[in-house]
């Protein structure tokens, strides 16, 4: 039984994007063979294309529990291995004889596994997301896991030195590119480790099944709204195609759409508003600033287009 430890909400995708998707059937097959020859994966791709989900959802397909651990600038070893954090005191009376006392009192110091090291020793698949949002100081210490199997115990006063990894333990890392804000650059010896994957765009008919799965918008509602963030996406000048809105701009539109039954209607001038407010930003990153206003012009008249029913 899979047991998932330590995840916070994520945005919840139907498997049936990946059931009906062969990029994705080909992608996860070849990570579950990665896996289970010992080698880690990682996921790399721009926020929003979906890289968590889809390490979750292969971590799960291994049926062995399944930890998340989510990069960030402040992870220490501490939170990796663990700490010593306190004291237990026990205290034994023995008044046997009645006039004869005698007290035995032990202290111990207080120990709690790190998030790492748990996973390490019990064999856990380890979800690391967006770990180039560690510094590399802290990721480190995945360089003997991977290399030699074993998790050097670094500055604990543990009796042992280091614990052996578990034979079923594998990492699924997942990172944003180097250029995003608040992310480190990865040490070359740790990427050199691990088999990376660059993300793509779901297929179009993936994301109007992704939208799906989160709402109860008919598949022409879904439709509409993935074909209008794909010409969204198409309007972006840049040569990066990863750049522009992505899926989850699709998600927002479609969920808000439904919750405040806004009609899914190009005429509508609230569907107007929300389908701008969700998409213009990310397509301001990627265009000149000389050519906004045209562009802005552009992403109206394409949500104008819409028309179900």
């Amino acid at each position: 039984m899979t047991v998932l430890k330590e995840v916070r909400q994520q945005p919840h995708i139907n498997n049936e994007v990946y059931k009906h998707s062969s990029y994705y059937q080909g992608l996860i097959k070849r990570s579950l063979r990665y896996l289970s020859s010992g080698y880690p994966v990682h996921f790399t791709g721009p926020s929003g294309i979906g890289k968590t989900t889809l390490a979750l959802h292969i971590a799960k397909q291994r049926n062995r529990p399944v930890m998340l651990l989510n990069g960030n600038k402040e992870l220490a070893n501490e939170d990796l291995i663990g700490a010593f954090t306190g004291y237990q005191s026990s205290k034994v009376k023995d008044n046997f004889i009645r006039t004869v006392y005698k007290t035995e009192e032990n202290v111990t110091e207080s120990w709690t596994d790190g998030k790492l090291l748990e996973a390490v020793k019990h064999g856990y698949t380890l979800v690391y997301d967006e770990f180039t949002r560690s510094q590399p100081e802290a990721n480190n210490i995945f360089l003997s896991i991977l290399e030699e199997k074993i998790l050097p115990l670094y500055g604990t006063k543990r009796k042992e030195s280091f614990i052996r990894v578990h034979p079923e333990f594998s990492v699924i890392f997942t990172s944003n590119p180097a250029e995003y804000a608040g992310v480190f650059q990865s040490q070359d010896a740790l990427l050199d480790r691990m088999v990376t994957l660059p993300l793509d765009h779901m297929d179009h008919q993936a994301e109007v099944t992704a939208v799906i799965s989160k709402t109860n918008l008919s598949r022409e509602s879904a439709e509409s709204i993935v074909e209008f963030v794909v010409t969204a996406r198409e309007l972006c000048e840049s040569n990066d195609q990863l750049q522009g809105p992505s899926l989850r701009a699709s998600i927002m539109i479609a969920e808000m759409a439904e919750k405040h039954d806004i009609p899914i209607d190009g005429n509508d001038e609230e569907f107007q508003e929300l389908c701008l407010d969700i998409t213009w930003f990310p397509l301001q990153t990627c265009t000149p600033k000389e050519k906004q206003p045209q562009l802005k012009e552009k992403l109206l008249d394409a949500c104008k287009k819409i028309k179900v029913g």
